[in-house]
């Protein structure tokens, strides 16, 4: 069982395309909405990020693309992790550390646990491989523990999840500040977040004003994060090798490696976009029941096994 709980609208092809790739040759649980914070403008994100895996080449007679709030499990799941899960351990996770210091009093209970939905999310389908960023590196290093602790607890009931972090393009950083991932959850994704769903105006106006480094010469260095950054992006995209493309930009400036990088940009995105728009929504609405179906099967026994193990047994049969 291969999984992949959610989907960054962002330039992280390079993780896109193997997963895909191992997605293929796999049984893979594709999810979309999160009850982390639910908002009336989100109503259509779960139809969108389901467009967005079909598009990008995900088989629903392969893997099982579907609603997260279509299967309860997720939420009941969630509960009975939580009973074995430490503040401690919650207190420690980068995201909710970044937003308490900028939000303080006003952040959520669910952003708080929402670590513990994750591991929910992957620890339902007994999954045994998990492709996550960089930055994701901790959430599932939560969810192994967790399952972990729970199968000592209360006898054997999840597979423990390994990672599957690509060598390139498993940490792209913003646009607009090569020290943070591009994220289009962070303040400043209209700039330095390149969407999936961009218009052509929008990709030249945001790689137009990335941020560049001291310095005129472009090649990889790690120690010069944005120009490093805009060439991992091309690398990426375009699949040729680094000696290539420093060959070729060679003695060129930065209005030109910006330039040729939203053009490629773009060309990668436009037929991606014309198989979203062409997916009608009747066959959208077959996809996702279809795939709640056969998760809902799926989570049922693995939350089943927990209750029982836990002795949660009710008297309803």
């Amino acid at each position: 069982m291969f999984t992949w709980e959610t989907i960054s609208a962002r330039c992280a092809t390079g993780l896109l395309c193997n997963v895909i790739t191992k997605a293929s040759s796999a049984s893979s649980i594709f999810t979309g909405l999160r009850f982390r914070r639910i908002r009336k403008c989100w109503r259509q994100r779960p139809r969108e990020l389901a467009r967005i895996y079909l598009a990008v080449g995900i088989d629903p007679n392969v893997s099982t693309v579907f609603v997260q709030s279509d299967v309860p499990a997720h939420a009941e799941l969630t509960w009975l992790l939580n009973c074995v899960a430490r503040m401690s351990e919650l207190e420690r996770m980068t995201q909710f550390k970044d937003k308490a210091r900028k939000q303080e009093e006003n952040v959520g209970v669910g952003l708080f646990d929402y670590p513990v939905l994750m591991a929910a999310d992957i620890l339902l389908y007994q999954t045994d491989l998990v492709p996550v960023g960089e930055d994701q590196k901790q959430h599932l290093e939560l969810t192994r523990d967790l399952a972990i602790r729970f199968n000592r607890d209360y006898g054997q009931t999840f597979v423990v999840p390994e990672p599957f972090i690509p060598k390139v393009g498993a940490r792209i950083m913003s646009l607009a500040d090569p020290a943070k991932k591009m994220s289009k959850s962070d303040e400043d994704s209209e700039a330095g977040c390149i969407m999936l769903l961009d218009s052509d105006d929008a990709v030249r106006r945001k790689f137009k004003r990335a941020v560049t480094d001291s310095g005129t010469e472009i090649r990889f260095d790690e120690s010069r994060p944005a120009i490093n950054n805009l060439l991992t992006i091309y690398h990426l995209l375009t699949g040729k090798p680094a000696p290539e493309i420093e060959d070729h930009f060679s003695g060129s400036g930065y209005a030109k490696l910006k330039d040729e990088l939203a053009e490629v940009t773009i060309e990668f995105l436009r037929p991606f976009q014309e198989r979203v728009r062409g997916i009608d929504d009747d066959k959208l609405d077959q996809i996702l029941e279809q795939g709640a179906e056969r998760a809902e099967a799926i989570a049922k026994l693995t939350l089943g096994r927990a209750k029982a193990n836990m002795g949660l047994i009710g008297a309803r049969k």
